[in-house]
């Protein structure tokens, strides 16, 4: 057990407001928290935050941590490492790895991997596909963090595209459902036809027209109808267009709707007009559109409209992005540098760091119902992570973490580093150092 500690003197940030205090941790939670300056305490060990922020551990409602299966690009290890370094503390991981996620064994399989392995806390998605219901409705709620479904899809047995099958899926599961939505025939269409135009000189500039907006906005449109129809609890991952946000209310608060919404570091940061220097590297399904669609994603973000911000952390190797636009997959690298990435946007006036805190940390616990986790609270597990808003530093080769070994945010210049975090009360990162021998714990829902 690691000794009390004190983390004294520190710009705490949580629930709307900015206050200097003082955090004492014992026993993996959070002992007390006082607004006065605290220079030391008996039997603590002191950290001194003056001039730092002390915000919640980030909880990253989407990742792909790609094991089982896919270890040549990333495993669970690698990239936990990757996420703590980023001020990420809790992870949800999707299912489409190798074997996909569709029975109760498999799940608790990686269940088993992470407890071996992660240095965050974890979560795992149940998988569907057109014939797996009867394995999805054993899911324990309490367990879990949701059922991920595939409403457009190229990944194994697990496009879910058999209507009757949907309909079974939204009337009768009674947890979270989380959707990737893009339309499989209009981005099926849209392939075919640009390969014939195109060919081998086909580049990522034309992946916002393959996977296009009516795309996601057919797919996210037909999943807010079902979830309405059955009174679903759907949250859609990753929106990507100024249409979609039409789907999206701001006027209950988030404890009351039943139908949320998810944005993505990549597609505030992003547009299309950062294809033709980026290409591949900037290759995420759905696609990043455009600048219009950027603006229109952060007018909902502001507005209430979406509710979280996460990364759809999803690395490949990187001769696989190097292969021509057709045959390089979807998807990129992102815990390491997604909060450092939120935390230029409020330098730059974007967003505060109140509403950073609120949609990467208070809001993931709220919407996923995350028992004692979200919040900087008495008595919740000590999830905490010490950010410098004034060291600025650059992306390099050299300082990432991921086993994919490159970022599309290489060269790209933030003026906040992480510099220390806490999972369960431990320091499992130190300004560049990892506790190697710390494991996180297995999420737990209040449902």
């Amino acid at each position: 057990m690691h000794e009390p500690v004190l983390i004294s003197n520190a710009n705490i940030v949580n629930e709307g407001r900015v206050f200097k205090g003082s955090v004492f941790v014992r026993d993996q939670r959070i002992e007390k928290i006082v607004e006065v300056q605290v220079s030391g305490s008996e039997g603590y060990k002191v950290i001194d935050a003056s001039g730092m922020y002390l915000i919640p551990g980030v909880i990253d409602d989407q990742v792909h941590f790609r094991e089982p299966g896919l270890e040549y690009k990333a495993d669970i290890r690698s990239e936990s490492r990757a996420a703590v370094a980023g001020g990420i503390t809790s992870f949800m991981e999707m299912p489409n790895t190798r074997p996909p996620v569709l029975t109760q064994k498999l799940l608790e399989d990686k269940f088993a991997l992470a407890a071996e392995k992660s240095m965050a806390n974890y979560s795992f998605y149940m998988g569907t596909s057109n014939d797996n219901l009867e394995e999805v409705l054993k899911v324990d709620p309490k367990t879990t963090c949701g059922l991920k479904v595939f409403m457009g899809s190229s990944t194994g047995n697990m496009l879910v595209d058999d209507e009757v099958v949907l309909d079974n899926i939204f009337s009768k599961v009674k947890m979270l459902i989380a959707t990737h939505c893009e339309d499989e025939p209009t981005v099926r269409a849209n392939n075919t036809a640009y390969k014939e135009k195109w060919g081998d000189k086909a580049t990522a500039v034309l992946h916002p027209e393959i996977r296009s907006a009516e795309a996601c906005y057919l797919s996210s449109a037909k999943a807010v109808r079902l979830a309405k129809k059955h009174n679903t609890r759907l949250h859609i991952l990753h929106l990507s267009t100024a249409e979609e946000m039409e789907l999206f209310s701001s006027e209950l608060p988030l404890s009351e709707k039943k139908i949320t919404g998810e944005v993505c570091v990549h597609h505030l940061w992003f547009s299309d007009e950062d294809y033709p220097e980026k290409g591949n590297f900037i290759k995420w399904n759905p696609a990043i559109k455009s600048s219009e669609d950027r603006d229109a994603l952060w007018n909902a973000l502001r507005s209430g409209k979406l509710d979280v911000i996460a990364t759809d952390h999803a690395p490949h190797s990187l001769e696989e992005k190097q292969r021509p636009y057709f045959e390089a997959p979807a998807g990129g690298p992102l815990v390491q540098h997604a909060l450092a990435a939120m935390l230029e946007f409020v330098n730059q006036q974007k967003i505060t760091i109140e509403e950073v805190v609120q949609k990467m940390c208070h809001n993931p616990a709220v919407l996923f119902q995350v028992k004692d986790r979200g919040y900087i609270r008495k008595g919740y597990f000590a999830d905490m992570v010490l950010v410098d808003p004034n060291d600025p530093w650059t992306v390099t080769k050299e300082n990432l973490f991921y086993k994919c070994a490159w970022s599309p945010f290489e060269g790209q210049r933030f003026s906040a580093r992480v510099k220390k975090t806490f999972v369960n009360g431990s320091l499992v990162y130190d300004e560049g150092r990892f506790d190697e021998s710390f494991r996180g714990m297995r999420l737990l829902f209040d449902r």
